[in-house]
């Protein structure tokens, strides 16, 4: 996962200028939007693709705090004092803990990094000089979001590594309290003895229910004691697993059934150092490397995470695996390509460390399914899990930019698993966007190198997702298969998930090709986010499935075995034109701009401006930024200022001409030139320099979400002056770097709201027909299941629906599937589907036979 723009939230509107879409036909005799009318035909005897049973996943990668205080089932943050300002600005080894004497006589409490550590990997540990004499004194933990959540009648495992300098021993007492001090159990007794690390344990019967409760640890009688991973861990986590998942969260996962889980990321596996813990003057920031993430926990590493937030790896490779084989799905690991992605775009040239990444992954195939007797397979064993995990399927690498560089490493990989383990299918990437040269170059070499699986990577508006069904149909069917591993729509409100379910269908109908999808991010705490949308939400006590969380879970647990064919009509369209004002902005850079001129098609001046007497024309509409005239060009001065958009012009302004001089002063990236604006969340813009200064690429910004209609490499460089033109004709554009053109497109996709595919449950004889209505008006569909099949008059619907804007919270969640039972069902019958719905209809269907 790789985004270095943050998401709007989306504005639902269906029909906006400058946007084709399609429309319901309107009707004067009613007040609402008017009923449309659509057929399905079914060929419901004839068979089309299977579908695999893994074809629905989940990708799981520590974003959003989904590992340590989400899926992670221990409830003491910074357990080892770890936390660094390499993880996060505001960390010290003290994050979450505070000291704490509750007899009034202090000590000292220090977070130190000695030869006295636990050991080389868990580095760091916590000092607790003791005053002599009466008197407790320690620290208290405060936990995620609100606090510890505790649970009246519930049993919570305690431990911690310590050890005393105290001859005679130390005692030490663990409280579970709310944050007056009130006691939520009676509290533990332990005595430290010897100077050597141990590790002592006990168990809370709690005596309240508390979502802020705090862990204090503290010791008396004088002298030192050393405290290292300190763990309070709820004894009720999934499957009952000792350093286990949350149950909740995990039982939300699995309720998917899931064909696949693939981890540990995402950017966690393409970011930072690839070099080894052990390396002389480690790298706090380093890629996701399994090594680090076995064996007992307290000799795990722990790492700064890619998205602000430290990692303990608590939950690592060995974990994975069990939870895949908990929750019934293969297991889909993947592992450094060592070339940088997500924003960094650095390749590293060192063939030994090469060697060592490919002999690691052999080593990890090893891990996962050999027997054992041998090396690695001998530590699975020893971890608890004798038999092998069955490895099927293995990824390289994540969302590379750097496509020659990414499969030169790439190839090395393949042909060593091959070697070692033909039976492995090794699965590469098209970089982090759905179109694109980077994507076109990586399918090229993966076509040409007879790669089996490839994975996609995108992340659009919703409309992109209405207008692209059809994406899979023109794809090869003798080339490499898709592994759609991240996807979503930018937002978490109904309207979301209808498109995310309407882009299904269209999954569905090319099984063949797409083997393995899975929708992105899968975990967010709501005090800790750092993407949206996210399927599942959760905070230190409740958990929620969003509305796409509703969406897949239908769809995965309605697959079916195969497609059946079958084709609806299609909704009336209305076609309008490209229209709007112009805008320029910045994102994290600063830059200058000068000589903007705006002709129509037959040479009339629209707008011209030279800055000479102000800027007057132009209307800050982001608020973000610093404007003014410097030197007679309009200048953005604030380089760390994102998305600074001014506009100018009118909203109805369409077939024209846009020229302007744009400078890059300083900062990380380009610059941006909007048209087509029609509102602060409604526009088009060239981005020039973009995700880094790596890309340039135009985007489309429909009620505050993106996609791209092009893109390239391309760099801007600082202080040089650029001649730029945007040519718009009708929905044609056309843009000009320097005199020369750099690139166009025609925007004629049709957001097509009405989208249904069929499939077959050979299990039960049922036809699935699964429906999607992503409009405001009901669809009245004529079903014609044709001849050859006999139906049951009844049938079983499940509904999804609810107003575009709905979404599922914490206390009210209105998109929830209905069912119920449907009467009068024939060869051809008919049935009105809900505005703003998904519908799965279960219709038993045996075959006729010829008397």
């Amino acid at each position: 996962m790789s985004r270095s723009r943050p998401r709007l939230g989306l504005a639902c509107v269906l029909v906006l200028s400058g946007t084709l879409v399609a429309v319901p036909t309107a009707s004067a005799a009613t007040p609402r939007v008017a009923t449309t009318d659509y057929t399905v035909d079914v060929a419901a005897a004839d068979t089309g693709p299977a579908i695999a049973d893994s074809m629905y996943g989940v990708f799981y990668e520590d974003i959003n705090r989904a590992a340590d205080g989400g899926l992670y089932a221990e409830l003491v943050q910074n357990r080892s004092f770890e936390y660094d300002p390499a993880d996060n600005a505001a960390y010290t080894g003290m994050t979450a803990w505070a000291p704490t004497a509750p007899d009034g006589v202090r000590g000292t409490a220090a977070v130190v990094d000695d030869a006295g550590r636990l050991n080389e990997r868990n580095r760091r540990y916590l000092r607790l000089d003791l005053p002599a004499g009466g008197g407790g004194y320690g620290v208290i933990n405060a936990g995620y979001n609100s606090g510890i959540r505790v649970e009246r009648q519930r049993s919570y495992d305690f431990s911690v590594w310590a050890r005393t300098d105290v001859t005679a021993g130390t005692p030490l007492t663990v409280r579970i309290t709310d944050p007056a001090g009130a006691a939520l159990a009676s509290p533990l007794r332990i005595t430290l003895r010897g100077d050597g690390w141990t590790k002592y344990t006990g168990t809370f019967r709690a005596t309240g229910s508390s979502t802020t409760g705090r862990l204090s640890v503290t010791g008396a009688g004088g002298g030192t004691v050393r405290l290292d991973m300190v763990s309070l861990f709820p004894r009720d986590t999934f499957k009952g697993r000792p350093n286990g998942m949350r149950r909740d969260l995990a039982e939300k996962i699995a309720a998917l059934r899931p064909g696949f889980l693939r981890f540990p990321g995402g950017c966690l596996v393409n970011t930072g150092s690839h070099y080894g813990y052990t390396a002389p003057d480690w790298e706090r920031r380093r890629s996701y490397q399994w090594k680090d993430t076995v064996g007992p926990v307290e000799e795990r590493a722990t790492n700064a995470n890619f998205w602000g937030y430290n990692q303990s790896y608590g939950i690592g490779y060995y974990e994975y695996f069990q939870f895949a084989e908990d929750i019934g799905a293969m297991a889909l690991p993947v592992v450094p390509a060592l070339v940088t992605g997500c924003g960094q775009n650095r390749a590293t040239d060192d063939p030994e460390l090469l060697r060592r990444h490919i002999q690691d992954t052999l080593d990890l195939i090893e891990f996962a399914n050999g027997p054992a007797s041998s090396q690695w397979g001998g530590l699975r064993a020893r971890m608890g899990h004798p038999e092998p995990f069955g490895l099927t399927h293995l990824g390289v690498g994540n969302e590379e930019n750097l496509p020659d560089a990414f499969f030169e490493r790439f190839r090395q990989f393949r042909t060593a698993i091959e070697a070692a383990h033909p039976d492995i299918t090794v699965v590469s990437n098209s970089g982090p966007d759905d179109a694109g040269g980077t994507f076109d170059r990586l399918w090229e070499l993966n076509r040409a190198a007879g790669v089996e699986m490839v994975d996609e990577h995108y992340y659009n508006s919703p409309e992109w997702f209405l207008q692209n069904n059809e994406r899979y149909d023109a794809y090869d069917r003798a080339g490499p298969k898709v592994f759609l591993g991240e996807y979503a729509s930018q937002d978490n409100r109904f309207y979301n998930a209808l498109t995310e379910a309407a882009y299904m269908t269209g999954l569905e109908r090319n099984a063949d090709i797409v083997k393995l999808a899975s929708y992105a991010p899968l975990l967010a705490n709501e005090d800790y986010v750092q993407w949206r949308p996210d399927m599942i939400w959760f905070n230190n006590h409740a958990s929620w499935g969003s509305a796409s969380y509703e969406v897949q879970k239908l769809f995965m647990t309605n697959v079916g075995d195969e497609v059946v064919p079958s084709r609806a009509s299609g909704t009336p369209t209305t076609t309008v034109p490209i229209t709007g004002a112009v805008g320029l902005s910045t994102w994290a850079t600063s830059a200058a701009y000068d000589d903007v001129v705006v002709t129509s098609a037959d040479g009339t001046t629209l707008l011209r401006d030279d800055f000479s007497a102000g800027a007057s024309n132009w209307t800050h509409s982001s608020g973000r930024g610093s404007w003014s005239v410097v030197d007679g060009a309009y200048v953005q001065s604030d380089a760390a200022a994102e998305d600074t958009m001014v506009t100018a012009g009118d909203p109805g302004w369409r077939d024209y001409d846009l020229r302007v001089t744009a400078t890059k002063r300083s900062g990380q990236e380009g610059f941006l030139v909007a048209f087509g604006v029609q509102s602060t969340g409604n526009y088009y813009w060239w981005n020039l320099g973009g995700w880094g200064n790596t890309v340039s690429a135009v985007e489309k910004a429909t009620g505050g979400a993106k996609q791209q209609m092009i893109s390239k490499p391309g760099t801007i460089e600082t202080g040089q002056a650029y001649d730029l033109r945007i040519q718009v004709r009708g929905r044609q554009v056309t843009l000009f770097l320097d005199g020369q053109e750099w690139g166009s497109f025609t925007d004629d996709r049709v957001a097509e709201p009405f989208r249904q595919v069929v499939t077959r449950d050979r299990a039960t004889g049922e036809l699935v027909l699964k429906v999607v209505n992503a409009q405001a008006a009901d669809a009245r569909t004529r079903i014609d299941l044709g001849t050859q099949v006999r139906v049951s008059s009844t049938a079983q619907v499940t509904t999804l629906q609810g107003g575009p804007d709905d979404v599922n919270t914490a206390s009210f969640t209105p998109i929830q599937p209905r069912t119920s039972r449907l009467t009068g069902v024939r060869n051809t019958f008919s049935h009105t589907f809900p505005a703003y719905s998904v519908t799965f209809i279960r219709i038993g269907a045996t075959e006729r036979t010829t008397p």
